[in-house]
Order: C-alpha cells, then sequence, then structure tokens
C-alpha cells in the first residue's frame, strides 16, 4: 500500500515537473504589465492563469515597447506579446479579450479641451508613443498628416511634455495615466498640472498578439480554451486589494 501511494505521488511529481513553459514578450504598462508588479500587473495574471489551467507556465520577458513586438519576429523563443490592441496584421492572430482599457487623453488642468470629433482637434499639438496603436480613426489622421502630432518613447514622457506645455493633449490609458502620475516622484506637481480629459476615445479591448503560424494558432486555442476558465473580474477585484 505504502509503495502504491509512493508511486502515485512519483507520478504525479514527474507530470508536475514537465509542464510546458511558454514564452510571451511584454512591455513596461503598468498596471496592466510590468517586471515590479504585484503577479506581473493584471494582464499577466490574466494570461497566466489562462495557461495555468491548460497545464503550461507562462514566463514574460519585459522589454521597451519598440523591442517586445520586434523580439517576437526575431526570436523562435517567443510565441507572441501581450498586451495589445487589436489591428489588421499578416504576421499576428488575437486572442479573445483578456480585459479592456479606457483610452483617452491627458490635459493640462489649466488648459482643459472640449470635443466631440477628432476633428476637432486638428489645432492642437498631440502626443503619441512611438509604435503604439491608437484607434483607427486616430491613427489614419496621423497617417493623412491631418494632426499634428509627435511621437515619444513612453507615455511618462508625454505626461510630463504636457505638464510643460509642449503638448496640448497626449494619448494614454486612464489607468496607465492614474498610476504613472501616483508613482512619480514629482506626483504633487503633476497633479497639480495634469488630468484626464473628461472625453474618452474608446474603452479598447486588450489581447495577446501570437505569431501567425501553425503553431502560434495552435497557441493561440490553447490560450483562448484556458481563458474561458478565468474569472477575469476575480483577478481584477484581487489585484486591486493588495
Amino acid at each position: 500500500m505504502k509503495f502504491r501511494i509512493l508511486l502515485i505521488l512519483l507520478v504525479a511529481f514527474n507530470v508536475s515537473a514537465e509542464r510546458q513553459t511558454v514564452y510571451l514578450s511584454s512591455l513596461e504598462w503598468p498596471p496592466y504589465s510590468g517586471a515590479r508588479l504585484i503577479e506581473n500587473g493584471f494582464s499577466v495574471a490574466v494570461a497566466r492563469a489562462a495557461f495555468d489551467i491548460m497545464g503550461y507556465e507562462l514566463e514574460v520577458d519585459f522589454n521597451p515597447w519598440s523591442r517586445t513586438v520586434a523580439s517576437v519576429a526575431k526570436k523562435d523563443l517567443y510565441i507572441g506579446y501581450f498586451p495589445g490592441y487589436f489591428f489588421e496584421t499578416d504576421s499576428f492572430v488575437f486572442s479573445e479579450p483578456i480585459g479592456t482599457g479606457p483610452l483617452g487623453f491627458v490635459e493640462a488642468i489649466a488648459k482643459p479641451i472640449v470635443w466631440q470629433s477628432l476633428q476637432d482637434l486638428t489645432d492642437y499639438r498631440l502626443g503619441v508613443v512611438q509604435g503604439y496603436k491608437n484607434t483607427i480613426e486616430l491613427d489614419e489622421l496621423i497617417e493623412k498628416g491631418e494632426v499634428d502630432w509627435e511621437a515619444e518613447i513612453d507615455d511618462r514622457h508625454n505626461i510630463y511634455k504636457v505638464a510643460k506645455g509642449r503638448l496640448d493633449l497626449a494619448v494614454i490609458d486612464a489607468n496607465v495615466f492614474e498610476y504613472l502620475v501616483a508613482t512619480d516622484a514629482r506626483a504633487g506637481v503633476l497633479k497639480s498640472r495634469v488630468k484626464m480629459n473628461e472625453r474618452l476615445l474608446s474603452d479598447v479591448e486588450l489581447f495577446v498578439a501570437f505569431k501567425n503560424t501553425e503553431q502560434g494558432r495552435r497557441w493561440r486555442g490553447v490560450f483562448n480554451e484556458g481563458l474561458k476558465q478565468v474569472d477575469i473580474d476575480a483577478i481584477a477585484q484581487r489585484l486591486n486589494h493588495q
């Protein structure tokens, strides 16, 4: 009897030890993803839970955004990147949504801007993050040169530029804005100078982008199956209380 129990335990241990590890590339985009965040952030916690349900370990490497997507194309190690917005591409296939993010503009408290359509913003200077996808309509206006814009390396630099009056508006997720301002060394100054514009661009869905290969499409299927069993709201509540 003791031998049988020991054998069962050894088999269980070996199965656990043989859990395959999958690798995704990500970026420092708090509170959604980040090496120093609790559970590496909300999006990572959701993705890790989905893979765990399906019997896989998830390892995430964090890079600057410009390298996050490029690293997936260059390295076979990564099966995809996240979190990201959907866009038309032949290079990636997207998972089911892993959450949403309120996308809007940071503006100067002293110079609030009222707008109804993006055409109302053509007289203002807008900031975006280099390589980020925004909304389809805004990206089309940028591509056509119909808005005055400039790109920065990350959201934090755009917040600083708005605070200093060098930009009128900058595209940013409201949750990212709140986190970056609250954790900045100059939080008091920033809170007195910048805020989110009252009108959102969109509540944008977030996805895992898998390589558009046979293997990548297979991993998307595995991930989506696990995601069906993940309580995303429960993860959000858990992280909000930590």
